[in-house]
């Protein structure tokens, strides 16, 4: 193929059988099972299994493998020494892929990479997941409290990974209502085909770098607001339009000026963003619990409507990001910190792809049209105007 598509838009980069999209239809499914069924039946530490091994697990399976992530959720003091040395007032995203690159220095054992058997040492991908995944939520709920100037809270091993990470956040027991939605939360947010951080992660597995560096190289890709970062958009959005009388002269002035309305639309779907219902529908049982009114949430329905309005003719619709920062506010989770949530949650498909690459490897080596000059002489420096 010599023609060339910005973007790679609609251009197969691999084979997988990890998760599918129906955008026509809006339907999202893991391994074959509906996103709604998953995020109603399951948690977070089951469907990280079910993407890792494409099949739901035993019992037993499980509970191995919520064992093995609970006793490696506790990182080394040199990890934490280091967390300090970074500027408080730098982007947790950045932070977060400083700490995830490190690691592989405090905790070698990519000798695998280098053999020719390295498709089929299951245990040493399987080994390396439970890490970095363990490791993850640690590490971004740490980081709140040092950049606060404060010594971070220790993981505690007898709490689910959605309670613990809140544990460590708010150093104190979770509300079980808030770890339950942040569960299904992570789970929606685990795997979503060939996006932008996922094809970072096949082409640096491609290379057989490590897998700190895979997804190191994943989370970069992430942190962008046409990416991962939209959801901090959204709510900086929302808090300007202020309230849902304003959401129509608002949305009207931005596409007027052809701005972008974050946390609307979606290159996949044509239709509502089967997480996006999901979402909303969590935010309304929460206001209904509490019996208490949600400005943000209101404004955020507000500015629905009206973009439903004026793009539902072209399939743009909410997508994700934009009812998830509503919810992580309710937890206590800071704005800032959206993104890195986003990216603890999306390890576990990130992971999935890896080991799917390291499967049946070939380094990614895409060609390019080239558009610059051709025979040109070199002119010395003396006599060039």
């Amino acid at each position: 193929m010599s023609e060339y598509l910005p973007g790679l838009a609609g251009v197969p980069a691999t084979k997988s059988n990890i998760s599918d999209i129906d955008g026509e239809k809006g339907i999202l499914a893991y391994r074959g099972y509906s996103i709604e069924e998953l995020a109603l039946e399951s948690t977070f530490e089951e469907t990280t299994l079910l993407l890792l091994d494409g099949e739901l697990p035993t019992a037993a399976a499980l509970a191995e493998f919520d064992q093995e992530v609970r006793h490696n959720r506790k990182v080394k003091y040199q990890i934490r020494d280091l967390m300090k040395t970074l500027p408080a007032r730098g982007h947790p995203m950045e932070m977060l892929q400083t700490a995830i690159a490190s690691l592989g220095m405090f905790y070698p054992g990519n000798e695998c990479l280098t053999g020719s058997d390295i498709c089929e040492d299951l245990n040493y991908v399987h080994n390396m997941t439970v890490k970095i995944i363990a490791r993850m939520g640690t590490i971004v709920a740490m980081w709140e409290h040092i950049r606060n100037g404060y010594d971070p809270v220790t993981p505690r091993d007898d709490l689910t990974y959605a309670e613990n990470y809140l544990y460590m956040l708010i150093g104190r027991e979770p509300d079980p209502e808030l770890a339950r939605i942040l569960d299904l939360c992570l789970v929606l947010h685990a795997e979503h085909t060939i996006n932008a951080s996922t094809f970072a992660v096949l082409v640096t597995a491609s290379t057989l770098s490590s897998p700190y560096s895979v997804i190191a190289a994943a989370i970069g890709t992430l942190a962008g607001p046409l990416h991962g970062g939209a959801n901090e958009k959204v709510v900086e959005m929302l808090r300007e339009v202020g309230s849902p009388s304003n959401a129509a002269a608002y949305i009207d002035k931005r596409l007027a000026n052809k701005e972008v309305i974050w946390g609307m639309g979606h290159r996949e779907y044509k239709t509502k963003d089967p997480r996006a219902k999901i979402l909303e529908s969590e935010v309304n049982k929460l206001v209904e619990t509490r019996g208490e009114v949600n400005p943000l949430f209101e404004t955020a329905k507000a500015v629905e409507k009206v973009c439903e309005d004026r793009l539902g003719a072209k399939g743009v619709y909410p997508n994700v990001d934009f009812y998830s920062g509503v919810l992580y506010l309710e937890m206590g989770i800071p704005v800032d910190q959206f993104t890195c949530l986003f990216a603890v949650s999306r390890a576990a498909g990130w992971l999935a792809h890896w080991r799917e690459q390291l499967g049946d490897n070939r380094i990614f080596r895409p060609t390019q049209v080239y558009t610059g000059g051709s025979n040109r002489k070199y002119v010395p420096i003396e006599q060039r105007g």
